[in-house]
């Protein structure tokens, strides 16, 4: 593994209702992440309850995740940006440390 020359980052993992996507992704594009993904339909048991990921009348009424990795120093400015809106929504951010082989990919 050490030919990989792995370098530390963060994942952050957001889970929030669908119709929240431009919201989330305005925000992580104005902090300067560099790349994300988005994953529809999940299903899963939170506070609320179990949660079905089929579709229900449109990919507003689902629940999504974006996963985002992201150099340490966005970490406080993102979540400084979130907080506002999870006052108002439902949903969570989880933040762990992962390593990348490709920094270029995830850093300016």
């Amino acid at each position: 593994m050490n030919d990989l020359n792995l370098k530390s980052l963060k994942k952050i993992e957001i889970i929030l209702e669908g119709e929240h996507q431009a919201f989330a992704t305005d925000l992580l594009d104005r902090a300067g992440v560099k790349g994300y993904t988005i994953i529809g339909n999940l299903s899963g048991k939170g506070s609320q309850g179990f949660h079905s990921g089929h579709l229900m009348f449109n990919e507003d009424e689902v629940l999504i995740m974006i996963i985002a990795a992201i150099p340490e120093e966005l970490v406080e400015p993102i979540l400084e940006g979130f907080t506002p809106f999870f006052n108002q929504h439902s949903g969570v951010v989880f933040i762990s440390d992962i390593q990348v082989s490709r920094l270029v990919k995830f850093k300016g």
